[in-house]
């Protein structure tokens, strides 16, 4: 890639930060200055790196499915929801190519990026190394945490959920948080914080969003509280 490409690329970046980020009422620094570093571009394929910067989700095809990269403003918002601190064990769900778990590895302590499109999953573990991010690994497994061992600190999910995530909560460590944009059929989706404290688990919503439904966690049954 040539010298004028990345600056174009980091140009992007910024007004990326500038014009949809930080307008979206993101402002913690740490979380901004993560969006700012990352080059969103090493994380999409060659057909999609002209839209890279754009301020819509992004579609990757894998495995005859497909993951939806969330639109970078919304992305941000819930990595700043999350409250990521730096002693964090970190289960990104849909991880999709490595994107928001290279950006999440920067303000934690490990992260493990799932994602149950295999090919996905390979693509983010190259995409991670070849970036230098050594505390973030891709694990391939359904998206209910079988396949990973607990518990985890933060949950953080790459999409919108209707019903099924028990698994997930019952992978949270006490004091743990789950990220999520919970959809109930004919609302506009939230984005809410789940959090486990002695035992129960309580929530808020934290803002406005839209975004695909995971299969994983699609039905007509919601949470009861």
């Amino acid at each position: 890639m040539t010298v004028a490409v990345l600056s174009d690329f980091a140009t992007q970046r910024q007004t990326m930060v500038d014009c949809q980020i930080r307008t979206f009422d993101v402002t913690d620094q740490n979380v901004i200055a993560r969006f700012t570093e990352v080059p969103r571009e090493h994380y999409v394929p060659e057909s999609l790196k002209s839209l890279a910067y754009s301020d819509a989700a992004l579609e990757l095809r894998a495995d005859g499915g497909t993951r939806s990269m969330l639109a970078p403003l919304v992305l941000a918002r819930m990595i700043q929801g999350a409250g990521v601190t730096a002693s964090d064990r970190v289960l990104d769900v849909a991880g999709g190519a490595g994107y928001t778990a290279a950006l999440i590895a920067g303000l934690a302590k490990e992260v493990v990026a799932l994602e149950s499109l295999s090919s996905l999953s390979s693509q983010a573990a190259s995409n991670l190394a070849s970036a230098g991010v050594t505390n973030a690994k891709a694990v391939a497994g359904a998206l209910d945490g079988a396949s990973v061992s607990g518990p985890f600190d933060l949950i953080f999910v790459n999409g919108a959920v209707e019903d099924g995530v028990e698994p997930l909560l019952a992978k949270l460590a006490p004091g743990g948080r789950l990220i999520a944009l919970r959809k109930v059929a004919g609302q506009t989706g939230k984005v809410t914080r789940f959090e486990k404290i002695a035992g129960e688990t309580s929530h808020r919503i934290l803002f406005d969003a839209s975004a695909p439904v995971l299969d994983a966690f699609a039905g007509k049954a919601i949470f009861a509280f």
